[in-house]
């Protein structure tokens, strides 16, 4: 099939009411953008479809008799105008005439429109005067630059060639508004994104650095200029003929996304969801390897939408200045080479980027001038094209661009926006292959937001805020600020990820790589080894943290031994907290940097008491009591029944919670047991408090202990869409339950009101008067989750002689934890710890369980519990995916 052959088909056509013969035609066109989508040029699929459509339109408007109705014109605007048009792409007509039309004539448009909504051809259509349409280009800039991409299809050409006049005549908008207009438009759309392309699942059309930046440079030029076509713009001295076979070599690739997408999702769709990217990156052919096809597809993307902001950007400065009439209203001069245009440095001779070399003095320049807002134009251009020219060796190799490298990380004032520069314009891309190989790189998860180059120098201008912000970070201040050396800390964040996507764990593998570069910059062996202890342990305060007891001493001593010092205390801690912030905009929360703090302060305690970690601890259960106490004295409670109570608990719990919360458990207790709690009494004690713990709500259960209590609260909060993120089990020496959860929304977020919370006391507690059985869970694996494949892995460590540690990875499904807790149940095994972690798709929990005899698991039970995790887990997913 050809598309010659659907263009021969539609001569066929000769009844309006073959409504059959008409859908045939459109559904082989829609094979035949399938069939030749390897074969041929994207631009000739999108010229192609949008010839097809042309033709049917027109056919069918004759088949009506529209074609004798003279003063009225068919046109074609928007997209559809340009003569582009993706295989389901809105067909935007714009019907138009001299005068209002006739009543017979407006049954025949009614049906001539009926007929393509009935055809499923997805259409977007006005019918008006010549009058109307001017009227309402006048008021709304969407319409007027619809228009400005207005073609005649049949019809009246006297009504259109009207029409257009009237539209771009002195009466419509200026140069000047429309620009004023569509760049305020690009603006917002771009703050809709929080002004990057680095999405999981980019808008094709409407992301920065997408086909509507592109566009937005071809309305202003059509407005402005009235040319139609691109490559007239290096006529104007807008564009290099060189920039202008990159944007459009650009807008193909895009074009070729949107198009595999439109093919895969059949029908309009721009989201590059997670759903679509496997088949995409297949039909793109990048393989069909699923999740390394996907990377290396938005890679390529990732790239190309660089290239394309940093156009769009030069371009659209150069028209501010041009269409406004703007002069520039102050001028500074920097050096020989240099000059301020109203903030803008300005290059102030032809070559200014000789060497790359030149290129380093540049960024010195910028971070020595805190007065500079942005690139001009020109700048732009001069730094593009040296990128190019010396892009056969890394900047690197060269001995003078070393030595010009490390005095700007040792610039205290670089990394604030000289480092921006730096990464946007790809100069440190152009400077170390290892730094090159990284960026557009994504990982197709729910966990990483940004591309590994992005997310890095996003932790980079965490790590720069440090020396900034006082207030928002204090103790991460404090360490940088008496830092000797901080390009130390920098070096270790700009290497922390360097090795990502290579075969192998990247943090060894980045440590040989800040290796090698602090060999070819001369750094001291003391300082090399510290970084490269820092690259090379990069995740591990965050894994102990969030997947360790950090109250057992066994662990807090086999960290303080990992980490040796409070040097290397001090920066693991910046550094993970500046790594976390800059993964994922929704990752950092106060449960995260309560657990941080916690290990923090316990191993600084440790590393002054010598490794001592158990005399740390024990002080530390003396303090909590001793302030519990103070608190519980103010409340006018009974010290001899609080004292009592505590005989009941073992120390782990006095190191556990804070005294705060020891106060607030102590007061619950008591006050349940003289109301209502006797011996007899087999209810159970919920409490909810929003103010006893830093990181989120805790929730207490206390009571007589019975199965699967653990399984059914789980099953309450997962269906009310919150999340366990920390459980303590303990079963007193006189065989209660003392449950302490901390929980938060499924967003990481804290729980909304207090409403919300005495909500979710009251559903848990009438949950537990079912004994054994858990909530219904109705919902669904979330959309994204689908695509992922998480393999289910059960692995098992001694916990000491009297527990063992259960460490579960699995996708992230909905009611997970109480299939965990119901398995725990059927293989008699008791949980006293659960760690919860959800990373992006991937839940990584941690629980401590020990046999019905109090002892760690044997091998035979470990492995009856591994197959009982794994049958409760492939029901759960049977479940949850519809």
């Amino acid at each position: 099939m050809t598309l010659q052959s659907l263009l021969s088909d539609i001569e066929t056509l000769d009844d309006p009411t073959d409504i059959a013969a008409i859908k045939n035609c459109v559904t082989a066109s829609y094979q035949w953008l399938d069939d030749a989508f390897d074969a041929s040029p994207v631009n000739q699929l999108v010229t192609g479809r949008a010839q097809f459509v042309d033709s049917l339109l027109c056919r069918i408007w004759g088949l009506f008799g529209l074609e004798d109705i003279s003063d009225l014109a068919l046109c074609a605007v928007g997209g559809y105008g340009r003569g582009h048009l993706q295989p389901y792409s809105d067909i935007d007509l714009l019907i138009v005439s001299k005068r209002p039309i006739a009543a017979d004539v407006q049954e025949k448009v009614g049906q001539f429109i009926t007929l393509l909504w009935d055809i499923k051809l997805d259409i977007g259509q006005s019918v008006r005067t010549i009058k109307e349409t001017v009227k309402l280009a006048k008021e709304d800039i969407s319409i007027a630059t619809n228009l400005v991409e207005s073609r005649l299809l049949c019809g009246s050409e006297a009504v259109f060639n009207k029409l257009w006049d009237e539209v771009n005549g002195k009466n419509s908008w200026s140069s000047r508004d429309f620009f004023t207009a569509k760049y305020d438009e690009q603006k917002a759309r771009h703050a809709k994104f929080n002004g990057t392309a680095y999405n999981l699942e980019p808008n094709i059309k409407e992301n920065p650095g997408c086909l509507r930046d592109i566009q937005s440079i071809g309305w202003v030029a059509k407005k402005h200029f009235r040319e139609y076509d691109g490559w007239n713009l290096v006529g104007h001295g807008y564009f290099t003929e060189l920039e202008h076979s990159e944007l459009i070599t650009c807008r193909m690739h895009l074009w070729k996304m949107r198009c595999a997408l439109h093919l895969v999702a059949g029908r309009s769709e721009n989201r590059l969801l997670f759903d679509y990217q496997p088949d995409v990156a297949e039909k793109m052919g990048y393989g069909r390897e699923g999740k390394p096809a996907v990377e290396k597809m938005m890679r390529d993307f990732f790239r190309t939408v660089r290239r394309v902001s940093e156009l769009n950007q030069m371009l659209l400065q150069r028209f501010r200045y041009d269409m406004l009439n703007q002069s520039v209203q102050s001028t500074v001069v920097i050096n020989d080479d240099f000059e301020l245009h109203d903030g803008m440095i300005c290059p102030r001779h032809a070559n200014v980027f000789p060497s790359p070399e030149a290129i380093l003095d540049f960024l010195a320049v910028v971070a020595d001038t805190p007065r500079v807002e942005g690139l001009e134009t020109d700048c732009i251009r001069q730094l593009r094209d040296a990128h190019r020219q010396f892009e056969n060796e890394y900047f690197v190799q060269r001995e003078a661009c070393r030595t010009r490298l490390m005095a700007l990380f040792r610039n205290p004032a670089f990394f604030d926006f000289a480092w921006d520069i730096m990464h946007q314009y790809g100069i440190f891309q152009a400077y170390l292959p290892e730094w090159d190989a990284i960026v557009g790189m994504m990982q197709f998860d729910l966990f990483h937001a940004y591309t590994v180059d992005e997310h890095t120098h996003r932790l980079v201008k965490h790590v720069n805020r440090y020396f900034n912000n006082e207030r928002e970070f204090p103790r991460c201040s404090r360490i940088c600020r008496n830092l000797d050396k901080p390009e130390l800390l920098y070096i270790a964040a700009i290497f922390h990820d360097i090795a990502k996507g290579r075969d192998g764990d990247h943090s060894k593998l980045g440590a040989v790589d800040v290796d090698k570069f602090c060999l070819q910059h001369d750094i001291a062996g003391s300082d090399a080894a510290l970084i490269r202890w820092l690259v090379e342990h990069h995740l591990l305060m965050s894994v102990v943290a969030q997947r360790r007891d950090i109250y057992d001493p066994d662990v807090i001593n086999e960290f303080a031994s990992a980490v040796r010092s409070h040097t290397h205390l001090n920066l693991l801690y910046a550094l993970t907290l500046a790594d976390i912030r800059a993964t994922n905009d929704n990752l950092w929360n106060d449960w995260k940097a309560s657990l941080l703090r916690e290990l923090y302060l316990m191993t600084q305690k440790a590393l002054d008491n010598g490794m001592q970690c158990q005399e740390t601890l024990s002080e530390r259960v003396d303090t909590h009591k001793h302030l519990a106490r103070q608190l519980l004295t103010a409340r006018d409670l009974n010290m001899e029944e609080i004292d009592t109570l505590w005989a009941r608990m073992d120390d782990d719990y006095f190191v556990r919670f804070k005294p705060i919360q020891i106060a607030w458990h102590s007061e619950e207790i008591l006050i349940a047991q003289k109301e209502w709690m006797t011996v007899d009494d087999t209810r159970l004690l919920v409490k909810a408090n929003d103010n006893s713990a830093k990181g989120g709500t805790e929730i207490l259960i206390y009571g007589k202990d019975r199965k699967a209590l653990f399984a059914q609260v789980a099953s309450v909060l997962d269906s009310r869409n919150c999340s366990i993120h920390d459980a303590h089990i303990t079963v007193t020496r006189d065989g209660y339950v003392f449950d302490s959860l901390l929980v938060l929304e499924n967003d990481g977020t804290r729980l909304s009101s207090e409403s919300r919370i005495r909500s979710l006391e009251k559903a848990i507690y009438e949950q537990l008067e079912k004994p054994g059985r858990s909530h219904d869970n109705h919902r669904k694996l979330p959309r994204q989750m689908r695509q992922l494949d998480v393999p289910t892995k059960v692995r098992f460590f001694s916990a000491g002689d009297d527990a063992t540690l259960v460490e579960l990875e699995a996708l992230d499904a909905p009611g997970i934890l109480a299939k965990i807790g119901h398995a725990f149940v059927d293989m008699r095994a008791t949980l006293k710890l659960a760690k919860i972690a959800t990373i992006g798709e991937r839940a990584e929990d941690i629980f401590i369980v020990c046999n019905e005899d109090g002892d760690a698991l044997t091998t035979e039970q470990q492995v009856a519990l591994k197959k009982q995790i794994l049958f409760k887990l492939d029901q759960l997913e049977d479940i949850s995916i519809p």
